[in-house]
């Protein structure tokens, strides 16, 4: 499986729970781990909602394409 988001990375360098991240988003546990392990993608809405959250730059939450 491709990983295209570094949600899950990002909680753990602040230290954050996808729970907790959960809660702060509105969506369900379920959803947000199946996000942080890259079976699913976050629509772009909720993608900036959880930047918001995080208090990060979006594209921090993606896995650049170049380098």
């Amino acid at each position: 499986m491709e990983r295209i988001n570094r949600i899950k990375e990002i909680l753990v360098i602040q230290g954050k729970t996808q729970i907790w991240l959960a809660e702060k988003v509105g969506k369900s546990t379920t959803t947000i781990a199946s996000i942080c392990n890259n079976k699913t993608q976050p629509h772009l809405k909720d993608l900036k909602r959880i930047a918001q959250i995080l208090d990060i730059d979006i594209r921090e939450l993606l896995v650049p394409t170049k380098k």
